[in-house]
């Protein structure tokens, strides 16, 4: 009998829910984070000369690279839809940031001279000058501009977000 009374009590330990997960958005700070980077990072391959031109294939990988990304930092396997929506996030950032350094491009453009003096300054390369004169045309002519940021925006953000939803269903299958 003084062994069953000497017996210390068992308390159970409280239990703790696992918090859930943020919804993946622009709210979701690791997301944003991660998609800023991804998008940085894309931003850079960019502005390499032989590089840029195979910015499909880099857009594409700056997608899954986000979500690669988000599932080390969170340990979240996401779905194709989430995924997708991290591509997203990762496109409009870089589309952000693309149309940043263009209006930084133009405003350096106006304060050396404007785009006379950039076309006298690129006579001096070896570059071709119907390809400078049809760049000229196309920054003279605010609506050309602001085509070519809507097609930029598009396919930067339809690529990436791709790039996400493929990336989701490959790192899902590990």
């Amino acid at each position: 009998m003084l062994a069953e009374e000497s017996a210390p009590p068992t308390i159970a330990a409280p239990l703790v829910e696992a918090a859930a997960p943020v919804p993946l958005g622009f709210r979701n700070p690791i997301a944003l984070r991660v998609g800023l980077l991804a998008a940085a990072l894309v931003c850079l391959t960019m502005m390499i000369p032989v590089v840029q031109y195979m910015s499909i294939l880099w857009w594409l990988g700056a997608g899954y690279l986000s979500v690669w990304i988000y599932k080390r930092r969170t340990g979240q396997r996401l779905n194709v839809r989430g995924g997708a929506r991290m591509g997203w996030i990762t496109g409009l950032l870089s589309c952000g940031l693309l149309t940043l350094l263009f209006a930084l491009l133009m405003v350096a453009i106006q304060q050396a001279g404007g785009l006379e003096a950039l076309k006298s300054g690129l006579k001096d390369f070896a570059v071709q000058q119907s390809r400078v004169d049809e760049a000229i045309k196309v920054l003279q002519n605010p609506l050309a501009i602001l085509r070519s940021l809507l097609e930029m925006f598009v396919l930067l953000t339809l690529t990436c977000t791709a790039g996400g939803a493929l990336g989701a269903k490959i790192l899902r299958e590990d």
